[in-house]
Formats: C-alpha cells, sequence, structure tokens
C-alpha cells in the first residue's frame, strides 16, 4: 500500500520553540513538499525537495517564507509526493 511505501513521523520536539525537526520515509528519490499552514488554512512555510529513498528531514525554524517569525500557535504540516498527501499537527510555544 502507499501507506507502507511513504509515511510521515510526528515532528520532534512537540511542542517546540525554537524549532523543530520534521521526517518522513520515502520509497523512492521523488520530488516532496512538506508545507506548514496556521489555523486559517494558510500556507505559511513550504519546503521543497527532491527527497531521497529511506528517511528524509527537514528543520523548521518558526518563521514564514519571507523570513518573519510566526506567533505561538497550532499549526498543520503536510507531506505532499505524487499522489501521497499525510498531514499532522504540531504546536510552537513562545
Amino acid at each position: 500500500t502507499i501507506a507502507e511505501k511513504y509515511s510521515l513521523s510526528q515532528n520532534y520536539p512537540n511542542p517546540f520553540n525554537p524549532e523543530t525537526t520534521i521526517r518522513f520515509k520515502m520509497e523512492k528519490s521523488a520530488p516532496a513538499e512538506v508545507i506548514i499552514y496556521n489555523e486559517k488554512g494558510q500556507i505559511v512555510k513550504t519546503f521543497s525537495t527532491i527527497a531521497t529513498q529511506g528517511i528524509n528531514s527537514v528543520v523548521w525554524d518558526g518563521k514564514d517564507n519571507n523570513g518573519h517569525p510566526v506567533a505561538s500557535g497550532v499549526y498543520l504540516f503536510r507531506l505532499k509526493s505524487g499522489s501521497y498527501s499525510s498531514t499532522k499537527k504540531m504546536v510552537l510555544m513562545k
């Protein structure tokens, strides 16, 4: 199944301040995006990469795509690669 080939792990640490690591597993090398959303569903930060087979990770420093710090609160992070998509919650506490 697709879920066995790809997976999105819970970020660590969670809650976090000032940064957190988001890990995901890929069956093969492929384009992947990790997108972070605020509670309103607006895109805060996008990480685009060619992920390698196996475990990959991105580190989010609590800043938006323009380099500005975001507010404390609940954020969603989503992994998208091909037809796979998975979303989880995380908390930024300042």
